[in-house]
């Protein structure tokens, strides 16, 4: 089977273990993945300027806003693409950006000004709280509902969507990861007649959703998305997906692939690549068996 990863954190992002490039590379290799499309993170929430709007170069914070490290950036992948090419890896520039209402200016700053070839777009804080982050998402799910969630998550990921910055979803109900700790099993199902109008504005625009294996690691029983938020997307026609292990450390590059390219298999699904911003049918195998 053809494989892919398309959500992979190197040092340059500053909640990942700090292996580089070439070692991802190397990893990869050995992994026998065809294609791999680094996704450093990038969140630009004011209100958290001094919590997370950094990235790392050189063991070094630096602002998101100093663009000198995207200067770095393409030029480590672009060292990384020439010295693999005789091994056939095939290496994308990406990015992960924390989608913040009101901050789309400041997105389009970075992602419509750089040549990057895909662009994820994720919902990892609401009312400036990171849900996604062991340590912080108490202060937000101790008062919380299941409403309120509800409401918070699915009106944030609206406008994350209708703002047309995005190739594609990451791990579109991460909520699952400590909702379901602090708010119970009912969270499997809250994204009921609120995701349908969603999906089908991604269907609309072309945009893409992530299978995101991470969530295995977390101790979670099913990828993001769950099966029956993915068989919404097919319902509500959406067809570009890709896979990504959304890797914060070497072992974690390539985790489950295999699975989530069967999962989209049983689904009569294709995985897809994206090269400058558009995406393209990746077969399965040689035979797109």
């Amino acid at each position: 089977m053809k494989k892919t990863d398309y959500h992979i954190h190197p040092n340059y992002s500053i909640d990942a273990v700090p292996f580089s490039i070439q070692a991802y590379c190397t990893k990869a290799v050995k992994l026998k993945l065809e294609e791999i499309c680094f996704t450093t993170h990038v969140e630009i929430d004011p209100v958290r300027r001094e919590l997370d709007n950094f990235v790392a170069v050189n063991g070094e914070r630096l602002s998101v806003w100093d663009f000198t490290w995207l200067d770095c950036y393409f030029t480590e992948l672009a060292q990384a693409q020439e010295r693999f090419k005789g091994a056939k890896l095939r290496i994308k520039a990406g990015l992960e950006v924390g989608y913040c209402p009101g901050q789309e200016k400041a997105i389009e700053r970075i992602v419509n000004n750089y040549p990057f070839d895909f662009v994820l777009g994720a919902i990892h804080c609401l009312n400036h709280i990171s849900i996604s982050s062991k340590q912080e998402s108490p202060l937000y799910f101790q008062d919380c509902t299941l409403n309120n969630l509800r409401r918070d998550y699915f009106s944030t990921l609206q406008a994350a969507v209708e703002s047309d910055l995005f190739d594609c979803i990451a791990h579109l109900d991460l909520y699952r990861r400590y909702g379901l700790i602090h708010l119970g099993p009912e969270v499997m199902t809250i994204h009921r007649e609120m995701i349908e109008p969603i999906l089908s504005r991604m269907a609309k625009q072309g945009m893409g959703l992530e299978i995101n294996t991470s969530s295995y690691r977390r101790g979670l029983k099913e990828f993001h998305p769950t099966k029956e938020i993915l068989r919404l997307a097919v319902q509500a026609g959406i067809s570009v997906f890709t896979v990504g292990s959304d890797a914060h450390t070497l072992c974690e590059l390539g985790d489950n692939i295999e699975a989530a390219l069967l999962l989209l298999k049983e689904y009569n699904l294709n995985n897809h690549i994206f090269t400058q911003r558009q995406a393209h049918v990746f077969p399965f195998s040689a035979a797109n068996s």
